[in-house]
C-alpha cells in the first residue's frame, strides 16, 4: 500500500510541475501565399538571454533556402522593429537541382533556433522575409509581434533542443579535412575513419563567387570533392588560395560546419591544363583520318595532282590558305560556343548535326563535289572572278581557304578519343581557356598542311600526272558520294526513314542519267549495276548477315536522373549511353564493343538497367545530364552501382575490357 501511495505522489507532482511556456504568435499566413505557415516562439532565460524559435511548414513540392542560397532564392531574415542582436542557426540543408540550377534548403517542417542578445524589450516586433519556391517563386513577408511577458502551451525546451539537434556539428564526422583551389576548381578533401556512404557538401558563399555543383569520388576512404568556381558574371573566378572557406559536410545523418583556409592547389595543375592542351592537338591530328574529314583531304590531294609543275611559294600559299580556313573555322566554332553559353543555351561538340537543314546543306555539297571528281560537270568561274582570285589569291586561295572551312565542319560528328577529353573540359572551362582548347585542335588538325608549308617540297614528290589519275579521281569522288550518302541517312531523324530512302534513289537516279547524258549508256548502267552490288553487300554486312552476331538484345530504358536514382534505391548497377545517329566514334562503339556477346551478356543480366539517350536531336534533358557531368560531348558512358554510387565515367572510345571490368567493380561487395 505504502508503494503505489508513493507511485500515486510522484504522479501528482508530475502533472504540477509546469512546462517550459513561451510567447507564442501562433501560425502565420499570408493571403498571397497559401503554401507556407510560419510561428514564432520566444523565451526569456534567468541570465537574460532570449531563445526564439523560428518554425516553418511547407507544402509538399515546396521549399525556401539555407543562409547560402547557391544559385538561386533569398535566405529568410528577419527585420527588426527595435535594435537587436540575433543569432541565427541553421539546421543541416539540401541540395536542390532545377534545370540546371543548383540550390541549398530545406522542404517539409523545418525549425531555426536564434539567440537574442543585449537589451531585448518585453514585446519584439518585427516583419519576417521568407522566399518559397516550386514552379514559381513567392517572396512573402510575415509581420510579427512576441509580447514577452504573456506564456502560452507547449514545451517550448523540448521544441528548442530539438531544433538544435539538427545543426551541424563542429567536429565527429571527418579526421582530416582540407581545401585547394587551382585553375577554376575547389578541391575539398575530408577523412572519415567509417567510411562515406552518400555524402553532401554545402559552401557558404563569398563575394563575387559562385560555386556549382560538387561532384565526388571516394578512394579508400578519402572523399574528394570537386567544385566549380566562377565569378558572378560566369568567368574565371579569382584566386582563392589564402581565403577562409566556410562549409556543411554531411553523410548518413551526420553533419560537421568548419572553417578553414583554402591552400594553393599543387603544381600539379599546371600539367593537367598542359595536358589538356596537348591532347586537344593530337586530337585535330587524328581528326585528318576520321572517315568524316578524308574525302575533303582526297579532294585536296586530287587538286594538287592536276598540276604538274607550281613553284614553291605558290604550293606554300594554297597550303598555308588551307591552314588559315581550319584555324578560322575552329575559333568560328568557339564564338558559337560562346554566344550559346552567355545566352545559357546548351553546348555540345557537332550540335549542328541536330539541325537537318545544316545536314542537308552539307550534303548537297557533297554530292555536287563528287559530280565535279566523277566529271560529270566542272565548276567554272566567270573569267572576271577567276582573275580577280588569281591576281588577289595566287590561284584562287579563297578556295584553299574554303577546302580547310569545309573540312573543319564535317569533322565535328567525329570525336577521336582524345578530342573528347579536350572538347568536354573546353566546354566547361572559363572562357579564355575554351579559345586556347579550341585554337589547339585547329593547329593539330592543320599540322599535316603546316609540314608542306614548311617543306613546299613534299607536295611537289607526288607522282606525275597520268592516266592513273582519272582512276584516282573516281575513287575520290566515289568517297565523296559515300559522305554525302552518310549525310543524308542522317535526316532519317527529322524527317522518317521512308522519305530519306527516297531521296537517296532519286539522288542516284540522277547520277546515272546525267552519267550516260555525258558518256554513254554502257558506262551508267556498269555504275548502276556496281552501285547495286555495293548497296546489297553493305546491306548484308549491316543488316540479316550479321544479325545473329551483331543483334542488340538489351533491354534498354529512357535516360533519366529519376531512372538512375530509382536504380541505385533498388541496390542495381546502372550502365549509361548517350549517343548519337551522327557520331562515328558512338557507332564505332556500338558496333565494336556494346554488340559483342560477352558485353551484350553482361549488360542483360537482372540487377542491371540499361540506360539509353539519344542527341540526334536537341534534347534540353540530355544536354543538362551531360553538362552536370562535366562532358559536352557524345559518345558518353557511365557505369552506376553500389560499389560505384557517384558513377565512373568510360573512356570516349570504349574497350571490351573497360565495359566489363567497371560492371564488375560497380557491384561493391
Amino acid at each position: 500500500m505504502f508503494t503505489v501511495f508513493r507511485r500515486l505522489l510522484v504522479c501528482l507532482l508530475w502533472l504540477w510541475l509546469p512546462l517550459s511556456q513561451a510567447a507564442d504568435t501562433g501560425w502565420l499566413r499570408a493571403a498571397d501565399n497559401q503554401h507556407a505557415s510560419v510561428r514564432l516562439r520566444a523565451q526569456t532565460e534567468n541570465s537574460g538571454e532570449t531563445r526564439l524559435l523560428l518554425d516553418v511548414t511547407l507544402q509538399k513540392g515546396w521549399k525556401t533556402y539555407w543562409r547560402s542560397p547557391g544559385e538561386g532564392g533569398i535566405a529568410p531574415a528577419i527585420t527588426w522593429h527595435q535594435p537587436l542582436e540575433a543569432l541565427w542557426r541553421w539546421p543541416t540543408p539540401e541540395r536542390f537541382d532545377v534545370a540546371g540550377i543548383t540550390t541549398q534548403g530545406y522542404h517539409g517542417d523545418v525549425s531555426f533556433p536564434i539567440t537574442l542578445r543585449g537589451n531585448v524589450p518585453e514585446r519584439l516586433s518585427g516583419v519576417l522575409t521568407l522566399s518559397t519556391c516550386s514552379n514559381v517563386c513567392i517572396l512573402t513577408d510575415y509581420p510579427f509581434s512576441l509580447d514577452l511577458t504573456v506564456s502560452t502551451g507547449g514545451d517550448f525546451d523540448y521544441d528548442y533542443n530539438r531544433a538544435m539537434g539538427t545543426l551541424p556539428l563542429s567536429s565527429g564526422l571527418t579526421s582530416a579535412l582540407s581545401a585547394r583551389y587551382a585553375s577554376g576548381k575547389l578541391t575539398v578533401t575530408a577523412q572519415r575513419d567509417a567510411g562515406w556512404q552518400q555524402p553532401s557538401l554545402f559552401i557558404d558563399s563569398m563575394d563575387d563567387i559562385d560555386f556549382g555543383k560538387p561532384s565526388f569520388s571516394v578512394r579508400d576512404g578519402t572523399l574528394t570533392a570537386t567544385v566549380p568556381v566562377s565569378d558572378s558574371w560566369g568567368e574565371t573566378a579569382p584566386n582563392l588560395s589564402g581565403k577562409t572557406l566556410s562549409l556543411v559536410l554531411a553523410d548518413s545523418g551526420q553533419a560537421q560546419e568548419s572553417s578553414l583556409l583554402i591552400g594553393q592547389g599543387s603544381s600539379a595543375t599546371a600539367p593537367a591544363l598542359g595536358w589538356v592542351l596537348l591532347m586537344a592537338l593530337v586530337g585535330g591530328l587524328i581528326l585528318n583520318v576520321m572517315p568524316c574529314v578524308l574525302p575533303v583531304l582526297a579532294m585536296k590531294l586530287g587538286t594538287l595532282m592536276q598540276t604538274e609543275h607550281q613553284a614553291r611559294g605558290q604550293v606554300r600559299r594554297q597550303f598555308l590558305a588551307s591552314v588559315c580556313g581550319i584555324v578560322m573555322s575552329f575559333l568560328a566554332l568557339a564564338l558559337m560556343m560562346t554566344v550559346l553559353r552567355l545566352g545559357n543555351q546548351a553546348l555540345g561538340w557537332g550540335i549542328q548535326f541536330q539541325n537537318p537543314w545544316f545536314i542537308a546543306a552539307m550534303a548537297l555539297v557533297m554530292v555536287l563535289f563528287s559530280a565535279s571528281l566523277l566529271g560529270l560537270f566542272e565548276i567554272r568561274l566567270p573569267s572576271s572572278a577567276s582573275t580577280f582570285l588569281a591576281t588577289r589569291g595566287g590561284n584562287g586561295l579563297a578556295g584553299h581557304f574554303w577546302q580547310g572551312a569545309f573540312a573543319t565542319l564535317l569533322a565535328t560528328p567525329c570525336t577521336a578519343p582524345f578530342l573528347g577529353t579536350a572538347v568536354s573540359v573546353a566546354l566547361a572551362a572559363p572562357l579564355p581557356l575554351l579559345w586556347g582548347i579550341f585554337l589547339a585542335m585547329g593547329i593539330g588538325m592543320s599540322l599535316p598542311w603546316l609540314l608542306v608549308v614548311a617543306w613546299p617540297g613534299l607536295a611537289q614528290r607526288l607522282p606525275r600526272p597520268g592516266r592513273w589519275m582519272n582512276t584516282v579521281r573516281v575513287v575520290l569522288g566515289l568517297m565523296m558520294l559515300g559522305s554525302s550518302l552518310w549525310l543524308l541517312s542522317l535526316l532519317g531523324v527529322h524527317i522518317g526513314t521512308l522519305p530519306v530512302i527516297t531521296l537517296g534513289v532519286v539522288l542516284i537516279l540522277i547520277l546515272l542519267l546525267v552519267t550516260a547524258w555525258r558518256y554513254r549508256w554502257q558506262t551508267a548502267l556498269r555504275a548502276g549495276a556496281l552501285a547495286i552490288v555495293v548497296a546489297g553487300a553493305v546491306t548484308f554486312v549491316t543488316g540479316s548477315g550479321g544479325e545473329n552476331s551483331r543483334r542488340d538484345r538489351v533491354n534498354w530504358q529512357p535516360l533519366s536522373e529519376q531512372a538512375i536514382a530509382r536504380a541505385l534505391a533498388e541496390n542495381k548497377r546502372v550502365f549509361v549511353d548517350v549517343t548519337a545517329d551522327w557520331c562515328v566514334t558512338c557507332k564505332a562503339n556500338i558496333y565494336n564493343v556494346l554488340l559483342r556477346d560477352d558485353v551484350q551478356d553482361a549488360l542483360s543480366a537482372p540487377d542491371i538497367v540499361a540506360l539509353r539517350g539519344d542527341w540526334s536531336r536537341p534534347s534540353a534533358s540530355i544536354s543538362q545530364f551531360l553538362t552536370t557531368r562535366g562532358s559536352a560531348a557524345v559518345p558518353f558512358n557511365q557505369i552506376y552501382g553500389p560499389g560505384l554510387p557517384q558513377g565512373h565515367v568510360l573512356p570516349a572510345l570504349l574497350s571490351r575490357e573497360a565495359v566489363l571490368t567497371t560492371l564488375s567493380d560497380a557491384k561493391g561487395k
